[in-house]
């Protein structure tokens, strides 16, 4: 054995309790630390210092029943003690004293296991932004240490402190000594038993565990070998946090270089998840106990994750973005909506003085298509967190005629984003064969008659199926595709719906009967409004107690709302629904806009639209949902083998020649018109004498479909 290093020459053995659970679930609740019991012990002469025992006051003074009952505290004596960081500067004034008593200057804390230090100082100052000083970043296990003086006997995981002061034949009297004492008293007995003079093996304390510092950036190749008891699957956080973010949830425990890999969605966003590469399972073990931990005022689940799952997420394969990611210890920031024409020189200008980027040019990476366009994204290395912050300052400022967005980013997220736009196709097309499936004709309320009725304080969660059971036996006075649910500008559910009945009659008595009737844990209310109402309320307007409100987009005499028939071509009329559509009903539905039917009992059987598979990936905003298009408007879905050749056999009606592909574009100018776009598609082919697609869209319609900033393309 080598020598021991001075660092070793005296231990600090600590003992502490939090106001939640105990032993093996210590930190495992976030309860805050009430009690901290050390001695100072010198390893070379057996000598201890005082022993000290000193309550911590916690911001919240309930403690647990197992806690009350183990500890013998209660909430009043906690009361007088002093908080944490005034319990830390006496420690540290208590230690010194005692080392200088003992004619020693350095210590490493010595724990019953990891979870005092990895599981609650370190979290707790975290989030109490409380700086620990450096000692806390390494201590020995005394389980381990004891399993290596003492090979034969139980497994780490299985010891406590009685198990090993039962083994060395040391006497514990709990019932004598207060809780904390007793503990810190049996830890150096059994110190003393694995010094070289007393135990055979000759036991040196030298190499102890680490808490790293701060998390370290760095790329991940997909040829790397990534073990699955490593790595966890983080959800539910904020869509700015940044890796740094995460790395402080996990504070205490040991993340890989590079382990952090924030998940995008089908967009590029951040979608509140995150995959996490810890350097050894038991730090993954660790991190499992955090489960339902907060990130501020969010609660964050940690499940298990394997290797290929990170691979997939922070691999790559390419020589520049590894050559760009090679920097360590940088900050990579984002931005977004750059120009097509930005040059490097433009972003550094764009930057300015106040925050250089590393390396100049080098410190830029422009994410580019397969055929080298533009995205509009890029990544940008700094070399200190100052620089950032001067560079984040920026956000939403004018490069040329647009505005830039900056977020914080990842070497994982790089990864992502190059490997994404590096792998889709410039013009992306759906699987074949697709049929365009329509559903009947119809059409949407308009006038003052007050037939229709509007949900409101709906669950999120709530869907077709919801409302019409919500609905009870009112479904039967539903018109055919009468349901129209609201989703907000992101796309998700605003809490609203509008349905149409068959007469004003059954819309009082809907009104009467379901006005704040519960679906799931929610009141929901219903009033009784006219077609004109509903449309008012669907393109963008409000209704309440003071009348309506026109939307945003169109001016009060400009708004005559008239409906435009959908001219519906016959050949739909070959594919009947339930050839295409599942039975029973959808649970969700997903369009920007979605409408569903319901038929009166004694009707035919009614297909419920829209479904997933049936819709059109249109992104309409509050001001565009556009209530006529979904579902009259051309979804694909993959159809049936059974039901192309049915179709393609009919002899009744014709064929439909080739069902076209759907493709959207997003971040064209404002001011791009229709030969733009076809120039932008030269070279491919689509029907020259058909933009508009199945649907004939009038001067009015068109108007309201071209304002967004989104194109959809037939």
């Amino acid at each position: 054995m080598t020598a021991a290093s001075p660092h070793s020459d005296s231990l600090v053995v600590l003992f502490g309790a939090t106001a939640g659970a105990y032993g093996a679930k210590l930190g495992s609740d976030e309860r805050e630390l009430i009690l901290l019991v050390w001695q100072v012990v010198d390893l070379h002469s057996k000598k201890v210092g005082t022993l000290h025992k000193c309550l911590v006051k916690a911001d919240n003074l309930e403690l647990s029943d197992e806690c009350g009952e183990v500890t013998g505290l209660t909430p009043e004596g906690l009361s007088k003690a002093e908080p944490l960081d005034r319990v830390l500067q006496q420690f540290s004034q208590l230690v010194s004293s005692d080392l200088k008593a003992l004619g020693r200057n350095t210590y490493t804390f010595c724990t019953d296991g990891q979870l005092l230090i990895r599981q609650v100082l370190h979290p707790e100052a975290s989030k109490k932004n409380l700086l620990l000083s450096d000692s806390f970043y390494s201590f020995y296990d005394l389980r381990k240490e004891f399993h290596d003086c003492y090979p034969n006997v139980a497994p780490v995981k299985d010891q406590t402190i009685q198990s090993m002061a039962e083994y060395i034949g040391f006497r514990i009297n709990e019932a004598e000594e207060d809780f904390g004492v007793w503990q810190v008293k049996a830890m150096v007995a059994i110190i003393f038993s694995m010094l070289p003079d007393t135990c055979v093996a000759d036991h040196r304390f030298t190499v102890p565990e680490t808490v790293k510092y701060k998390y370290e950036t760095g790329p991940c190749s997909k040829s790397e070998a990534v073990d699955s008891e490593t790595v966890i699957r983080a959800r539910g956080l904020p869509w700015q946090s940044s890796d740094q973010d995460i790395a402080r949830f996990f504070k205490g425990l040991n993340i890989a270089k590079g382990g952090v890999a924030l998940c995008l969605n089908a967009q590029g966003r951040r979608n509140g998840e995150a995959l996490v590469r810890f350097v050894n399972s038991e730090q993954r073990d660790l991190a499992l106990e955090r489960h339902k931990h907060h990130m501020g005022s969010r609660y964050i689940e940690v499940y298990k994750a394997t290797g290929e799952e990170f691979l997939k997420i922070a691999g790559g394969t390419s020589n520049e973005v590894a050559q760009f990611l090679s920097k360590e210890n940088q900050v990579i920031i984002r931005m977004r909506g750059l120009p097509f024409t930005a040059t490097p020189e433009d972003v550094l200008g764009f930057l300015g003085p106040e925050c250089p980027v590393t390396g100049g040019k080098e410190g830029l990476l422009f994410v580019k298509y397969p055929d080298g366009r533009p995205t509009g994204d890029a990544f940008v290395l700094f070399a200190c967190e100052e620089y950032a912050q001067n560079a984040l300052k920026k956000h939403k400022e004018i490069l040329g005629k647009r505005y830039i967005e900056l977020f914080r980013s990842t070497a994982a997220e790089v990864q992502q984003v190059l490997n994404r736009y590096m792998s889709t196709p410039l013009i992306p097309t759906l699987p074949t064969p697709i049929i365009p499936v329509m559903p009947p004709p119809y059409t949407i309320a308009a006038g003052s008659v007050r037939d229709c009725v509007r949900l409101r304080g709906l669950p999120y969660t709530a869907g077709i199926d919801d409302i019409l059971e919500f609905m009870g036996d009112a479904t039967a006075d539903i018109k055919p595709h009468g349901v129209h649910m609201v989703l907000n500008q992101q796309g998700r559910p605003s809490g609203d719906a509008f349905i149409q009945m068959k007469s004003s009659d059954r819309a009082f008595l809907v009104a009467q009967k379901c006005h704040k009737k519960m679906m799931k844990d929610r009141y929901v209310e219903v009033f009784q409004c006219s077609g004109e109402e509903m449309n008012f309320v669907l393109m963008g307007g409000t209704l309440n107690r003071s009348g309506l409100s026109p939307p945003p987009c169109l001016s009060p005499p400009a708004y005559a709302f008239q409906t435009a028939a959908a001219v519906i071509p016959t050949e739909a009329a070959l594919y009947q629904s339930q050839a295409l559509l599942p039975q029973t009903r959808s649970q969700q539905a997903s369009a920007a806009v979605a409408a569903a039917a319901a038929a009166a009992a004694a009707s035919p059987a009614v297909t419920y639209y829209p479904t997933q598979a049936a819709q059109l990936y249109m992104n309409y905003t509050a001001y565009y949902p556009s209530p006529p298009v979904s579902p009259t408007t051309v979804g694909y879905i993959t159809a049936p083998q059974a039901a192309v050749a049915a179709a393609a056999s009919a002899t009744h009606t014709p064929m439909l020649p080739q069902p076209g592909a759907l493709v959207r574009m997003q971040g064209l100018p404002y001011n791009a018109g229709m030969k733009e776009i076809l120039s932008f598609f030269q070279g491919y082919q689509y029907a020259p004498d058909d933009y508009n697609g199945l649907i004939q869209i009038n001067d009015q319609a068109r108007s309201v479909l071209q304002a967004p900033k989104d194109w959809v393309c037939l």
